[in-house]
């Protein structure tokens, strides 16, 4: 069964689409059907799959969660214990835990079976810049 690991490299906080990186994956391993598992290795960070025509879109929900989890300084997050990796490291935790860190995509005809507006996405919950590894993994 095919498998790869991706490395996408974030700016901060934000949705970052890498729908052609793993429908390349999938047309380049030659498997008409299947499900693609798609799998991020980090604690503080997700997977989405989101609507890919307008980017307010991923504005909005980047600024949806920031104010659903704002950081440790807040001082609505006084109870936050875990710090020591910055004032975003627990809320990102957090933003990833209310999310998922992995997602599986039917595979037909060769394509993803995705809707005609989906894309998909790494959701980085950090501050800072960050080198995350998504693995696609096509089974079927």
């Amino acid at each position: 069964m095919p498998q790869t690991t991706i490395t996408l490299s974030t700016r901060g906080s934000g949705l970052y689409e890498f729908t052609r990186e793993a429908q390349a994956f999938v047309r380049e391993s030659g498997r008409e059907e299947g499900l693609l598992t798609v799998f991020v290795r980090h604690t503080s960070c997700s997977l989405l799959i989101q609507e890919n025509a307008d980017p307010d879109v991923k504005h909005d929900l980047d600024r949806f969660f920031k104010r659903l989890v704002p950081p440790s300084t807040d001082p609505s997050m006084r109870w936050i214990v875990h710090t020591a990796e910055g004032p975003d490291d627990m809320p990102a935790h957090i933003k990833a835990a209310l999310t998922q860190v992995s997602i599986g995509i039917p595979v037909a005809g060769g394509r993803l079976l995705l809707g005609t507006w989906q894309g998909l996405y790494l959701f980085e919950h950090r501050d800072r810049p960050h080198r995350r590894e998504v693995v696609l993994h096509l089974s079927g």
